[in-house]
């Protein structure tokens, strides 16, 4: 699994965990904690609130030119959890997989 990927599943992960909390913080997946830049991170969920994978998440462009993530009530889809429920049974499978390749080798 790519970075991207690795990151993108870090983040589908705690909005996963923020279901059983009342008071979900952003902060929690800032970019230093993830460490990737603050444009990267916005890019990621631009393109998770897109495929369909996050709600309640939208972008302001500030006077500075950036954009800014606006969280209203975030909350993961159901396509969301979908993707961790298919991605952790990969994940699963390819470390099986490598863990018999480094047997056979």
């Amino acid at each position: 699994m790519t970075d991207n990927f690795k990151i993108i599943y870090k983040i589908l992960t705690a909005f996963e965990k923020s279901l059983d909390i009342s008071d979900f913080d952003l902060n929690e997946i800032s970019a230093d904690k993830l460490g990737i830049s603050q444009t990267r991170l916005t890019k990621y969920f631009q393109m998770l609130v897109n495929a369909g994978y996050l709600s309640g998440i939208s972008f302001r462009e500030n006077i500075t030119g950036e954009i800014d993530i606006i969280a209203e009530n975030p909350l993961i889809t159901i396509k969301g959890l979908e993707y961790l429920s298919e991605n952790s049974i990969m994940q699963r499978m390819y470390k099986t997989a490598k863990g018999i390749k480094d047997i056979i080798n």
